[in-house]
């Protein structure tokens, strides 16, 4: 893990990167490269890296009291400590639809915000290895009568999911079946934004990542009505031929997997998610 010292150097460098616009800086095809976004190499020869998030997706991003945090930020940090030949100089947050053009023109270089690998989506970037699993949850209103046991039960009802996620695309597809209507979806810039329109009665279901329905029925007055099994794998998502990048991640991966690290953070944001979920109108989110 990052040390103190640091961690709040990140913390810093992430808030102000937060205020940045779209329009960014150089960036190399290799994540090997001598130069990255905005880095360059260190004395030690180590290249730093800019990683891109996009917070409202509890546990594994989100913004608290101002700060980044959860389990990617978490963990790519360990990564990228463990890594070969690589430092993280800085995060930056967008909304999750934007991170793959944050990522193909350079301004970031690494993606870490519950990016599902996709086939779709290896067309325009390459992926590290999966670092965990999931399938879709239905959530609801708790005490409520609307209790979908499938997806083509939500017809005729409101739902809401994160634009440019998994959700999004089940929900898509039953408009593309005629089970819903374009008026039935409420798109949302991150799930918190769609659970609090829940909560309040605007729509009646949202479509989420089940790990991340769980964060939300620790906090809010909601449940979650069934779970979609879909498989999805989680992966860091990286720039199309940055080879050494890949490779350096994964070994770091593998090694907090060894040395417990990875054991660790799993208990510290999955075994009670307990804290409170905040963020900006602005802010960004995931899947």
């Amino acid at each position: 893990m990052v040390d103190s010292d640091r961690r709040t150097y990140l913390k810093a460098t992430g808030s102000a990167a937060a205020a940045l616009t779209l329009a960014g800086c150089t960036g190399g095809g290799d994540g090997g490269s001598s130069s990255t976004t905005g880095g360059t190499t260190s004395g030690s020869g180590e290249t730093a890296i800019v990683a891109g998030t996009a917070p409202g997706f509890p546990p594994f991003e989100m913004v608290e009291n101002g700060d980044l945090v959860g389990f990617d930020i978490d963990l790519l940090e360990a990564v990228v400590e463990q890594s070969d030949g690589y430092t993280l100089k800085e995060w930056q947050q967008y909304e999750f639809d934007s991170l793959t053009g944050a990522l193909t023109t350079n301004k970031i270089d690494v993606i870490a915000a519950g990016l599902s690998i996709k086939e779709k989506r290896k067309k325009v970037m390459a992926f590290s290895d999966p670092y965990w699993e999931s399938n879709q949850a239905i959530l609801v209103r708790k005490g409520s009568s609307f209790q979908p046991q499938s997806l083509s039960d939500l017809a005729g009802h409101g739902v809401g999911a994160q634009s440019g996620t998994t959700g999004e695309s089940q929900v898509q597809d039953l408009i593309d079946k005629g089970t819903l209507t374009d008026s039935n979806y409420n798109p949302y810039s991150n799930y918190v934004l769609a659970v609090t329109d829940l909560e309040n009665g605007n729509i009646d279901a949202v479509v989420l990542d089940s790990p991340v329905a769980d964060t939300f029925v620790s906090q809010r007055d909601v449940v979650v009505s069934t779970v979609v099994e879909t498989g999805e794998q989680y992966a860091f998502g990286l720039r199309k031929g940055s080879d050494s990048l890949v490779s350096g991640l994964n070994g770091g991966l593998q090694a907090v997997k060894n040395n417990g690290t990875y054991a660790d953070l799993k208990t510290k944001w999955f075994a009670s998610a307990t804290t409170t979920t905040t963020t900006t109108g602005g802010d960004n989110s995931s899947e």
